[in-house]
């Protein structure tokens, strides 16, 4: 799988200059066959929910790095309403909600 890919149509630093942020050293880590450890799960959860561009990806300086081979999709039942989020696993979703969560059932 590729690091990532340009989503725009302007002008972007070139992909080599990225390599120190978190997304290029998860996405590259996870390509070598790596495992993510929990902070680095509770890092991505948080970066794919936060931003407004993907829902399954993190979004950097005009680059796309896709992480839709670790994210699943759950739904959550809050204050009456259900809510969809992607997530590496419960455990990091929980980590980014705040409040009483009622439910969290994952979608296959």
């Amino acid at each position: 799988m590729e690091i990532a890919t340009k989503f725009v149509n302007w002008e972007v630093p070139e992909l080599s200059t990225l390599q120190g942020s978190k997304a290029y050293q998860l996405r590259e880590h996870l390509n070598k066959g790596g495992k993510l450890n929990r902070i680095e799960k509770n890092w991505l959860t948080e970066a794919i929910n936060g931003n407004t561009y993907f829902r399954r990806s993190v979004p950097l300086m005009g680059w796309r790095f896709d992480f839709t081979d670790v994210v699943h999709l759950y739904w959550v039942k809050r204050f009456g309403h259900i809510s969809e989020y992607y997530a590496v696993d419960k455990t990091a979703l929980r980590s980014i909600l705040h409040g009483v969560i009622n439910e969290i059932v994952e979608l296959i």
